[in-house]
């Protein structure tokens, strides 16, 4: 694909789904990786709806170092995947604490290693916390891109570095949010509403 073609799609996006997106409540660094863990297979909605009574019963990283996995289970219980996440954020806490001082890394090399934080995790965090420009490639972005025509790859790994190459890097962190937005309306994994889409005059149409 032409940079020129790029740009027009990309000038499209911005049009149709801005170029900043809400950050999730959050006070400390540690209340934000947090908060992009529940997001993994949830809604920005569900977590919007639990992180203030989160907050307010585990308001640092004592108060989930103390807790039961059972008391944060039910602090998030409606958000998907709640055991799973519940353990993974009560370890990661504890390893804070003794690795890190209480803080979050920001070496995304470090940020992988923490319990339940995988390398979309640690890409969105750096982008969100520090403005660290990275590619986060979810099933959206994964299926989109490819649709299009911007990348190949066979996985998100291959993708990422696809997409690296293929965007300039002002629009990296805001792809995401942006492909997350027009795989949920229009080009669904279900079926594609070319009929609708924005960027229909561009498409590759690939599978």
């Amino acid at each position: 694909m032409t940079k020129e073609k790029t740009k027009m799609i990309l000038d499209r996006l911005d049009e149709e789904y801005g170029t900043t997106k809400e950050g999730f409540l959050h006070q400390a660094d540690w209340q934000l990786l947090t908060a992009i863990m529940l997001s993994a297979q949830s809604t920005d909605k569900q977590v919007d709806e639990v992180l203030p009574s989160l907050w307010e019963r585990f308001p640092d990283i004592e108060a989930v170092m103390q807790a039961s996995v059972e008391e944060v289970e039910n602090a998030i219980k409606s958000i998907g995947l709640y055991k799973v996440k519940a353990r993974n954020i009560k370890k990661c806490c504890e390893k804070l604490w003794k690795e890190y001082d209480k803080k979050v890394p920001k070496k995304i090399e470090e940020l992988v290693g923490l319990p339940g934080v995988g390398r979309k995790t640690a890409t969105l965090f750096l982008a969100d916390a520090y403005g660290v420009s990275g590619v986060t490639v979810d099933t959206h972005v994964f299926r989109i891109s490819r649709r299009i025509g911007w990348a190949e790859g066979k996985n998100p790994a291959q993708v990422e570095k696809e997409l690296m190459k293929a965007l300039p890097e002002e629009h990296w962190n805001r792809i995401n949010f942006q492909l997350i937005y027009h795989g949920r309306s229009v080009c669904t994994a279900r079926k594609t509403h070319c009929e609708s889409c924005a960027l229909e005059q561009w498409c590759e149409k690939r599978v």
